[in-house]
């Protein structure tokens, strides 16, 4: 950025314009915290209109700016790679409309979606899409997050029904609608969920909302290996219950988990399990039958959680796993997989992670959404063991490639960003070089979050 850009911000921003080294800093990584890389200055943007100029600014001045908003993200998609401008959207964090009757919010792109959730409470709706963390909506749109229901609800793909976006240049354009359904033209709309603010920056969000389940029981299930648990999962899949969510945690995480939050969780392979039922009567029915398919499915133990309090605690364990796990290892860097494959292949996929991390001596945690086919492995090593490091690269290249055999993708929520781009030819093929065009026709001078999704060689 040269000191005319800067000064040019300054002049339009005033003191919403920072280059303080502590903000500098806290814009320079996200979550995964692999890489660090400064950005030239921040902007804390409160409107449209600030995004609309900031992007006219880029433009003219031409230094890239990378969208960030809580900061949550796994794969490097917030980590300013050429510097530039960071556009902080955490401000913009109002819930502008709440429409009842017609099960849609309206949003600006830094709400949390707990935030939103507690607001939609009193209404009995809810937003379904948990990834987990604090995330923001606009950054969860930006990279199609899904979490624990996406077995009932899908995605964010599946969420949101109309958005404002601010392209290169500083133009706003409005793709999707907010009628439920839509036979209208070219769909733009999904075009930008999971494009990781590379082709433009969302500024509002209409998203689908639910009525609140009024019949609840959550089972924590564990067994021998995790192989046994993965294969329970595709059978309670077959079953046609109405799973709200449908979880995996190896030994090491619930080791893990007992650790973090002094619980007394067996510390097996654990499946954790949410049904829900119209009535109590119906609801007692189908715990009755999923117990039965978990213990014909070798399950040791089924344990059922029936009270919202008893079901927040049994659900904080494997929502608290991500971070439990790499409590157990302090001063180790981590890499998190987000491997999706055909439910038919997860137990065979499963079982070749675990033998690929147990021949090469590593120590890694397997956990994930099993009921979609989407699992996690948590790799660690201390951050200067470079033999140790490149095993785990060996490792998650081949588990990588064999999901892509299997017809499955190298990212099932957690987006490209810097770490998965070398996959992207092997997954899409010819498709690849049409995503480049459709960069280069949005963003023609690569000032869009530039070094994410795309891989730099076109022969990769």
């Amino acid at each position: 950025m040269t000191p005319e850009a800067l000064s040019a911000l300054r002049a339009r921003f005033g003191e919403q314009l920072s280059t303080a080294p502590a903000v500098l800093h806290a814009h320079a990584h996200d979550e995964s915290g692999l890489e660090h890389m400064q950005p030239h200055a921040v902007l804390f943007v409160h409107s449209e209109d600030d995004v609309l100029d900031a992007l006219r600014l880029s433009e003219l001045h031409r230094f890239a700016v990378v969208p960030f908003a809580a900061g949550s993200s796994l794969e490097g998609q917030l980590v300013p790679v050429r510097g530039g401008l960071s556009l902080d959207l955490s401000r913009m964090n109002a819930v502008l409309d709440v429409q009842a009757g017609g099960f849609q919010a309206t949003v600006q792109p830094g709400v949390t979606y707990p935030e939103l959730n507690r607001q939609l409470r009193p209404h009995g709706l809810f937003f379904p899409v948990d990834p987990g963390a604090e995330a923001s909506l606009g950054g969860m749109a930006s990279t199609n997050a899904s979490g624990t229901g996406a077995v009932r609800y899908g995605t964010m793909r599946d969420q949101v029904l109309e958005l404002r976006v601010a392209l290169a240049g500083g133009r706003i354009i409005r793709v999707g609608s907010r009628a439920r359904k839509s036979s209208s033209g070219y769909d733009l709309k999904h075009l930008f969920i999971g494009a990781e603010g590379t082709l433009g920056v969302i500024t509002q969000l209409t998203v689908k909302l639910w009525p609140l389940p009024s019949h609840l029981v959550a089972l924590r299930c564990s067994f021998d290996t995790v192989e046994a648990a993965a294969a329970c999962a595709v059978a309670i899949m077959t079953a046609a219950l109405q799973l709200e969510r449908l979880e995996l945690l190896d030994t090491e995480g619930l080791r893990a988990v007992n650790r973090h939050e002094g619980s007394a969780y067996p510390e097996r392979p654990t499946l954790w399990i949410e049904l829900a039922a119209s009535s109590p009567a119906a609801l007692n029915e189908t715990l009755a039958l999923c117990r039965d398919l978990c213990l014909d499915a070798g399950a040791l133990e089924v344990a059922a959680a029936h009270s919202p309090a008893e079901r927040a605690e049994l659900w904080k364990a494997r929502h608290h796993a991500y971070y439990a796990l790499r409590g157990l290892y302090p001063g180790h860097s981590t890499l998190s997989t987000d491997l999706c494959v055909p439910l038919q292949h997860l137990p065979g996929m499963i079982a070749f992670a675990r033998s690929a991390i147990d021949t090469a001596g590593l120590q890694a945690s397997l956990l994930g959404h099993v009921g979609d086919g989407n699992f996690h492995v948590l790799f660690h090593a201390p951050p200067d063991d470079a033999a140790t490091w490149d095993r785990i690269q060996d490792v998650y290249d081949r588990m990588t490639r064999e999901a892509l055999a299997l017809g499955g993708t190298c990212s099932g929520e957690h987006g490209v960003g810097l770490h998965k781009r070398r996959f992207l030819r092997l997954e899409h093929g010819e498709a690849l070089e049409v995503m480049r065009e459709v960069k280069a026709l949005l963003d023609p001078q690569n000032l869009l979050n530039p070094g994410k999704i795309l891989p730099e060689d076109s022969a990769l």
